[in-house]
């Protein structure tokens, strides 16, 4: 099957549910049969992610820099772990390794990471499936604001078209082997 990229918040103070959707996330992948590539880290909805995924048997690759495994915050429960000496090169790593992405509820590094997938697809240095699961409506106001710099020609109609918005895992899911086959 495919190896898709999930991000998501790493944040230790997040409410029960954002973790909640995150295991379901990865036990979900793992079920499927895809092979899940993450962030390398284990806390907040990145650990959980990571969790669930191996509690149902699934493949986990993870992604890190340097910095965040001095921080002691590595998943070094990853079948594969990759190692980066920056930030950016992570994000590099990250887009080499998957097939598809998923990005689920987070803040400015998992807005940073669909962002930068997003636009390197724009640009057609990639050719790689991307939907946002709007739980909800956490990313609504990020969805209108698109819709706004659409509008008005600041992103073309068919770079908006790249990113698939879903409301669940199962439809994201679905959206993604779709775009897969």
């Amino acid at each position: 099957m495919a190896a898709i990229c999930v991000f998501c918040a790493s944040s230790r103070t997040l409410d029960k549910r954002w973790l909640d959707l995150a295991t379901e996330t990865g036990a979900e992948l793992a079920r499927r049969g895809h092979t899940l590539v993450s962030g390398g880290g284990r806390v907040g909805m990145m650990g959980a992610l990571v969790d669930g995924a191996r509690a149902a048997g699934g493949r986990t690759v993870g992604v890190i820099p340097q910095l965040l495994v001095d921080l002691e915050v590595a998943d070094l429960a990853s079948d594969e772990l990759l190692v980066t000496d920056s930030m950016a090169s992570r994000k590099t790593v990250m887009i080499e390794k998957s097939d598809a992405f998923l990005t689920l509820p987070g803040g400015l590094g998992t807005l940073d990471e669909l962002f930068e997938v997003w636009t390197t697809a724009t640009l057609a240095l990639h050719r790689k499936p991307m939907v946002l699961v709007d739980t909800d409506g956490f990313y609504r106001p990020l969805l209108g604001w698109l819709d706004t710099i659409t509008d008005q020609q600041f992103l073309k109609p068919g770079g908006r078209d790249l990113l698939t918005v879903a409301s669940t895992i199962p439809a994201a899911l679905d959206t993604l082997e779709a775009q897969l086959t």
